[in-house]
Protein backbone atom coordinates (compact mmCIF):
# COMPACT_ATOMS: atom_id res chain seq x y z
CA UNK A 1 0.00 0.00 0.00
CA UNK A 2 1.18 3.06 -0.54
CA UNK A 3 0.44 6.78 0.60
CA UNK A 4 0.97 10.51 -1.42
CA UNK A 5 1.12 12.72 1.92
CA UNK A 6 1.36 16.66 0.81
CA UNK A 7 2.61 19.03 3.10
CA UNK A 8 4.26 16.61 4.70
CA UNK A 9 7.31 18.77 6.23
CA UNK A 10 5.55 19.36 10.03
CA UNK A 11 2.21 19.44 11.90
CA UNK A 12 -0.07 17.36 10.86
CA UNK A 13 1.11 15.80 7.71
CA UNK A 14 4.44 14.56 9.85
CA UNK A 15 1.85 13.19 12.03
CA UNK A 16 0.26 11.18 9.13
CA UNK A 17 3.34 10.02 7.75
CA UNK A 18 4.85 8.53 11.31
CA UNK A 19 1.57 6.75 11.60
CA UNK A 20 1.42 5.15 8.23
CA UNK A 21 4.57 4.24 8.43
CA UNK A 22 4.50 1.91 11.45
CA UNK A 23 1.67 0.57 9.58
CA UNK A 24 4.32 -0.44 6.60
CA UNK A 25 2.95 1.87 4.03
CA UNK A 26 5.14 3.21 1.47
CA UNK A 27 5.50 6.71 1.27
CA UNK A 28 5.35 9.85 -0.87
CA UNK A 29 6.35 12.70 0.77
CA UNK A 30 5.85 16.06 -0.56
CA UNK A 31 7.00 20.08 0.47
CA UNK A 32 8.80 22.56 0.25
CA UNK A 33 11.78 22.01 2.61
CA UNK A 34 14.15 19.91 1.54
CA UNK A 35 15.96 19.49 4.43
CA UNK A 36 12.85 18.41 7.05
CA UNK A 37 12.06 15.91 3.86
CA UNK A 38 15.44 14.23 4.39
CA UNK A 39 15.56 14.07 8.62
CA UNK A 40 12.07 12.75 8.04
CA UNK A 41 12.87 9.96 5.46
CA UNK A 42 16.34 8.87 7.50
CA UNK A 43 14.20 8.85 10.35
CA UNK A 44 11.16 6.43 9.58
CA UNK A 45 11.12 2.94 9.28
CA UNK A 46 9.25 2.43 5.82
CA UNK A 47 10.17 2.80 2.40
CA UNK A 48 10.22 7.21 2.06
CA UNK A 49 10.37 8.92 -1.36
CA UNK A 50 10.43 12.72 -0.74
CA UNK A 51 9.58 15.30 -3.72
CA UNK A 52 10.58 19.16 -2.94
CA UNK A 53 8.03 21.11 -4.60
CA UNK A 54 6.20 24.39 -4.17
CA UNK A 55 2.21 23.86 -4.85
CA UNK A 56 1.44 27.28 -4.87
CA UNK A 57 2.60 26.75 -8.46
CA UNK A 58 -0.51 25.42 -10.51
CA UNK A 59 2.88 23.91 -13.22
CA UNK A 60 4.75 22.33 -10.01
CA UNK A 61 1.55 20.28 -9.10
CA UNK A 62 1.30 19.00 -12.74
CA UNK A 63 4.92 18.15 -12.67
CA UNK A 64 4.38 16.44 -9.32
CA UNK A 65 1.19 14.10 -10.91
CA UNK A 66 3.36 13.20 -14.29
CA UNK A 67 6.10 12.02 -11.29
CA UNK A 68 4.16 9.64 -8.93
CA UNK A 69 1.27 8.83 -11.95
CA UNK A 70 2.72 5.62 -12.00
CA UNK A 71 3.44 5.08 -8.43
CA UNK A 72 -0.11 3.51 -8.23
CA UNK A 73 -1.33 5.69 -5.22
CA UNK A 74 -3.95 3.95 -2.48
CA UNK A 75 -4.32 6.95 -0.18
CA UNK A 76 -4.17 10.48 -0.70
CA UNK A 77 -4.19 13.10 2.06
CA UNK A 78 -3.81 16.56 0.44
CA UNK A 79 -2.64 18.44 3.67
CA UNK A 80 -0.94 21.59 2.27
CA UNK A 81 -2.46 24.77 3.08
CA UNK A 82 -1.78 27.82 5.31
CA UNK A 83 -3.73 31.19 6.17
CA UNK A 84 -3.11 34.51 6.70
CA UNK A 85 -4.62 37.23 9.39
CA UNK A 86 -6.23 40.56 8.97
CA UNK A 87 -8.61 43.14 7.38
CA UNK A 88 -8.93 41.95 3.57
CA UNK A 89 -8.04 45.56 2.28
CA UNK A 90 -4.96 45.06 4.14
CA UNK A 91 -3.94 41.33 3.90
CA UNK A 92 -1.01 40.94 0.84
CA UNK A 93 -2.68 40.06 -1.85
CA UNK A 94 0.71 37.94 -3.67
CA UNK A 95 0.21 35.82 -0.53
CA UNK A 96 -3.32 35.61 -0.86
CA UNK A 97 -3.01 34.38 -4.35
CA UNK A 98 -0.40 31.82 -3.42
CA UNK A 99 -3.12 30.60 -0.90
CA UNK A 100 -5.66 30.01 -3.16
CA UNK A 101 -3.12 28.66 -5.58
CA UNK A 102 -2.03 26.10 -3.00
CA UNK A 103 -5.18 25.63 -0.70
CA UNK A 104 -7.62 25.06 -3.64
CA UNK A 105 -6.01 24.53 -7.21
CA UNK A 106 -3.71 22.33 -5.83
CA UNK A 107 -6.26 20.21 -3.33
CA UNK A 108 -8.41 20.16 -7.25
CA UNK A 109 -5.70 18.99 -9.38
CA UNK A 110 -4.31 16.58 -7.35
CA UNK A 111 -7.99 15.01 -6.06
CA UNK A 112 -9.38 15.13 -9.97
CA UNK A 113 -5.96 13.60 -11.43
CA UNK A 114 -5.73 10.74 -9.05
CA UNK A 115 -9.50 10.15 -8.15
CA UNK A 116 -9.30 8.75 -12.02
CA UNK A 117 -7.21 6.28 -11.71
CA UNK A 118 -8.08 5.01 -8.15
CA UNK A 119 -11.55 5.33 -10.10
CA UNK A 120 -9.65 2.42 -12.41
CA UNK A 121 -8.73 0.47 -10.53
CA UNK A 122 -11.79 0.58 -8.39
CA UNK A 123 -10.07 1.06 -5.02
CA UNK A 124 -8.44 3.87 -2.80
CA UNK A 125 -8.84 6.69 -0.41
CA UNK A 126 -8.53 10.12 -0.66
CA UNK A 127 -8.63 12.41 2.31
CA UNK A 128 -8.72 16.55 1.98
CA UNK A 129 -7.79 18.79 5.06
CA UNK A 130 -10.32 21.50 5.06
CA UNK A 131 -10.80 23.18 8.82
CA UNK A 132 -13.60 24.12 11.28
CA UNK A 133 -13.30 27.36 9.28
CA UNK A 134 -15.24 25.33 6.24
CA UNK A 135 -18.87 26.18 8.28
CA UNK A 136 -18.99 29.79 8.53
CA UNK A 137 -17.69 33.03 7.40
CA UNK A 138 -14.38 34.50 9.02
CA UNK A 139 -14.64 37.90 9.17
CA UNK A 140 -9.93 38.57 9.91
CA UNK A 141 -9.48 35.79 7.60
CA UNK A 142 -11.80 36.17 4.66
CA UNK A 143 -9.61 34.21 2.36
CA UNK A 144 -8.19 31.33 4.17
CA UNK A 145 -12.23 30.48 5.35
CA UNK A 146 -13.19 30.68 1.71
CA UNK A 147 -10.43 28.41 0.52
CA UNK A 148 -11.50 25.86 3.48
CA UNK A 149 -15.18 26.22 2.44
CA UNK A 150 -14.15 25.26 -1.28
CA UNK A 151 -12.21 21.84 -0.04
CA UNK A 152 -15.03 20.95 2.15
CA UNK A 153 -17.99 21.47 -0.07
CA UNK A 154 -15.68 19.92 -3.16
CA UNK A 155 -15.08 16.55 -1.05
CA UNK A 156 -18.60 16.70 -0.31
CA UNK A 157 -19.71 16.65 -3.82
CA UNK A 158 -17.38 13.94 -4.56
CA UNK A 159 -18.35 11.76 -2.09
CA UNK A 160 -21.73 11.92 -3.11
CA UNK A 161 -20.64 10.97 -7.07
CA UNK A 162 -18.69 8.27 -5.48
CA UNK A 163 -21.75 6.64 -4.08
CA UNK A 164 -23.82 6.91 -6.57
CA UNK A 165 -21.43 5.01 -8.96
CA UNK A 166 -21.05 2.25 -6.50
CA UNK A 167 -17.37 2.89 -6.58
CA UNK A 168 -14.70 1.68 -3.59
CA UNK A 169 -13.10 5.01 -3.52
CA UNK A 170 -13.72 6.57 -0.73
CA UNK A 171 -13.48 9.76 -0.14
CA UNK A 172 -13.68 12.09 3.29
CA UNK A 173 -12.79 15.38 4.18
CA UNK A 174 -10.80 16.38 7.86
CA UNK A 175 -12.49 19.76 9.73
CA UNK A 176 -10.50 20.14 12.71
CA UNK A 177 -10.15 23.33 14.51
CA UNK A 178 -6.90 24.53 16.34
CA UNK A 179 -4.16 22.15 16.24
CA UNK A 180 -0.46 22.49 17.39
CA UNK A 181 1.36 23.30 14.68
CA UNK A 182 3.17 25.81 13.01
CA UNK A 183 -0.21 27.24 11.11
CA UNK A 184 -0.26 30.30 13.65
CA UNK A 185 3.31 31.31 13.06
CA UNK A 186 2.52 31.44 8.77
CA UNK A 187 -0.87 32.94 9.25
CA UNK A 188 0.49 35.62 11.82
CA UNK A 189 -2.21 34.13 14.89
CA UNK A 190 -2.46 33.38 18.41
CA UNK A 191 -5.03 30.58 18.72
CA UNK A 192 -7.97 31.55 20.90
CA UNK A 193 -8.76 28.13 22.21
CA UNK A 194 -6.20 25.46 23.26
CA UNK A 195 -4.84 23.07 20.23
CA UNK A 196 -5.41 19.27 19.62
CA UNK A 197 -2.55 17.34 19.24
CA UNK A 198 -1.12 17.38 15.37
CA UNK A 199 -0.80 13.02 16.23
CA UNK A 200 -4.09 12.73 17.94
CA UNK A 201 -5.87 14.68 14.74
CA UNK A 202 -4.05 12.88 12.22
CA UNK A 203 -4.76 9.32 14.19
CA UNK A 204 -8.40 10.24 14.29
CA UNK A 205 -9.02 11.13 11.09
CA UNK A 206 -7.21 8.09 9.69
CA UNK A 207 -9.49 5.92 11.75
CA UNK A 208 -12.57 7.85 10.18
CA UNK A 209 -11.23 7.64 7.07
CA UNK A 210 -10.77 3.85 6.73
CA UNK A 211 -14.19 3.55 8.35
CA UNK A 212 -15.14 5.81 5.02
CA UNK A 213 -16.91 8.56 7.20
CA UNK A 214 -17.14 11.71 5.26
CA UNK A 215 -17.16 14.61 7.48
CA UNK A 216 -13.89 14.10 10.36
CA UNK A 217 -14.51 16.31 13.06
CA UNK A 218 -11.87 15.66 15.84
CA UNK A 219 -12.73 17.06 19.52
CA UNK A 220 -16.05 17.43 20.94
CA UNK A 221 -15.87 21.48 21.01
CA UNK A 222 -15.50 21.29 17.59
CA UNK A 223 -18.55 18.62 17.03
CA UNK A 224 -20.57 21.28 19.06
CA UNK A 225 -19.47 24.52 17.63
CA UNK A 226 -20.35 22.87 14.32
CA UNK A 227 -23.56 21.30 15.43
CA UNK A 228 -24.83 24.81 17.36
CA UNK A 229 -23.51 26.54 14.74
CA UNK A 230 -26.18 25.44 12.05
CA UNK A 231 -29.38 27.44 13.65
CA UNK A 232 -26.85 30.50 14.37
CA UNK A 233 -28.55 33.51 11.82
CA UNK A 234 -25.44 34.74 9.80
CA UNK A 235 -25.34 38.01 10.95
CA UNK A 236 -25.01 36.39 14.31
CA UNK A 237 -22.21 33.81 12.92
CA UNK A 238 -20.17 36.62 11.89
CA UNK A 239 -20.10 38.90 14.67
CA UNK A 240 -19.59 35.61 16.87
CA UNK A 241 -16.65 34.93 14.70
CA UNK A 242 -15.09 37.73 14.42
CA UNK A 243 -14.83 38.06 17.81
CA UNK A 244 -12.84 34.84 18.17
CA UNK A 245 -10.81 35.88 15.49
CA UNK A 246 -9.79 39.25 17.08
CA UNK A 247 -8.07 37.21 20.01
CA UNK A 248 -6.13 35.75 17.62
CA UNK A 249 -4.48 39.19 16.62
CA UNK A 250 -0.75 38.93 17.67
Amino acid sequence: MKALITGASSGIGLSFAKILAQENYELILVARNRRKLEEIQESLKAKVTIIVADLSSEQKVKELYAFIKKENIDILINNAGFGDFGYFTQTDLSKELEMINTNIKAVHILTKSILKDMERKNFGYILNVSSSAAFQPGPLMATYYATKSYVYQLTCALYYEQKKKKSNVHISVLCPGPVDTNFNDVANVNFAVSPLSSNYVARYALENMFKNKLVIIPGIKMKLAHFFGRFVPVKLLLKITYRIQKKKSI
